[in-house]
């Protein structure tokens, strides 16, 4: 994706008073991170509220059986809706966020992290709640851990993008032939190179975005900015999160 503005270097920023640029580039990453945070948020509530409507539960609150609405919305074709549709979000609003409004792009942003609430239901279907939240906060602080490291370190990381993204390409079509084959074996390797590659992705795409905030100055294309780093920081978070639980949670 590209913005329509001039690309300067970080370190030299027009005239710009150095304090007052690391000022705007502070407050413009927790921004990112308000974004990523909240639309987390709004995945956890719609993951809950469509559980609760799917299943019934016994008087321990454990899910024993499926809703007539939990039956129509994963035993029918239209679970291939709720997959694909967050995907099909993702790449309209990666590609199209340049010519959007800020608010515009603000909402598909937060109709995609709904979306992805809808689809991942299925993991309290799967796994056990004490799990989920272990393995949440395991997530949680190894991101951290790594954003903090992508966004302080000198070292330049714009050479693992071509391997990062390649990674994930195959971890996609690993997933997809998985899907048939049914491999424990399969889906553990998948779930290992996954952690390795999304650790990569949460420091690489944090220092992308600290870059890209040099570039950018007027505040309409500074908003569509840090909604689009709250997107790649939110997809590196939940993929890191479900490839661990794969690899630490507890099936029910």
């Amino acid at each position: 994706m590209a913005f329509p503005t001039q690309r300067q270097a970080y370190g030299s920023v027009r005239a710009v008073d150095r304090a007052e640029f690391d000022a705007g580039l502070r407050a413009h990453m927790l921004r990112v991170y308000n974004y990523m945070a909240s639309g987390l948020a709004l995945t956890g509530i719609f993951a809950v509220i469509v559980f609760q409507m799917s299943v019934v539960t016994n008087a321990t609150g454990q899910p024993v059986a499926f809703t007539q609405f939990g039956q129509t919305l994963f035993g029918t074709g239209l679970k291939w809706v709720i997959v694909l549709a967050p995907l099909a979000l993702v790449f309209f609003l990666s590609a199209r966020i340049h010519a959007m409004k800020s608010s515009t792009a603000q909402g598909v942003f937060w109709v995609y992290a709904a979306l992805m609430g809808v689809s991942l239901a299925t993991i309290l279907f799967t796994f056990t709640y004490e799990s989920i939240a272990r393995v949440f906060f395991i997530s949680a602080a190894a991101f951290a851990g790594l954003s903090l490291w992508g966004y302080t370190t000198k070292k330049d990381l714009s050479g693992w993008g071509s391997f990062l993204i390649m990674g994930v390409i195959g971890i996609v079509i690993a997933a997809v032939v998985n899907m048939f084959v049914g491999s424990s074996a399969l889906q553990f390797a998948i779930s290992v190179i996954g952690v390795l590659v999304f650790a990569g992705l949460t420091a690489y795409d944090t220092q992308n975005i600290k870059n890209e905030y040099a570039e950018r100055f007027d505040a309409e294309s500074k908003n569509k900015l840090a909604i689009y780093g709250a997107l790649k920081l939110y997809l590196d978070f939940i993929n890191l999160f479900i490839m661990l639980l794969y690899l630490f949670g507890e099936r029910r």
